[in-house]
């Protein structure tokens, strides 16, 4: 019999760390768990910048629309002007009633400036006065053209949620879009009760 060096506990722990080097098994799982939840927050993330930018192009859409469907009248009324709160909720429908600020404004364009001629607001009430020099476009700066102004804003919640990099909260926006057309018929729209 000769003789046997004895099993040593560090050459037992040598060869079990050897083992577990070379073992490959449970590799996928334990990478999944790293990963899985950086992915689910660049999902939630991603998901909620989708929602947002959907609510952006609903509020130009709207606010387009109610632009053009003013500008196509020879005149409107308070009445009319409320339908247009209408039209907006009805392209919102699958985000619910939207709480919105909704401002159409008549200008009066001449040689010299543009002037508010009527404006009224979601409220009933009249967000400019009658008279005042406003600021358009150049492009729309043509003397005797008359100018329809939209403008609508909606408040809008995003959820951030990428934690270690930003801080995980939601954050109140407001989204805002405004449009200018021209009367189409006519050298100006009137409103008799505005």
């Amino acid at each position: 019999m000769g003789w046997r060096r004895p099993n040593s506990a560090v050459g037992g722990s040598r060869r079990g760390l050897r083992g577990l080097w070379h073992d490959r098994a449970g590799v996928g799982a334990v990478e999944f768990a790293l990963i899985a939840p950086l992915l689910l927050m660049i999902y939630i993330t991603v998901f909620e910048l989708t929602i947002g930018l959907s609510v952006s192009k609903r509020v130009a859409r709207a606010s387009g629309t109610i632009a053009d469907l003013v500008t196509q009248q020879e005149s409107v009324t308070k009445s009319f002007l409320g339908t247009m709160v209408d039209v907006a909720e009805s392209i919102f429908v699958p985000y619910g009633g939207a709480d919105f600020d909704l401002k159409i404004t008549g200008i009066a364009v001449d040689a010299a400036n543009s002037k508010v001629a009527w404006s009224w607001d979601d409220a009933g009430n009249k967000p400019y006065t009658a008279g005042n020099t406003v600021d358009i476009p150049a492009q729309m700066k043509v003397p005797g053209s008359f100018v329809v102004h939209a403008e609508l804003s909606v408040p809008h919640q995003l959820l951030m949620f990428m934690p270690g990099l930003l801080p995980s909260q939601v954050r109140d926006i407001t989204i805002r879009r405004d449009y200018y057309y021209r009367a189409r018929t006519g050298s100006a729209i009137k409103c008799g009760d505005c």
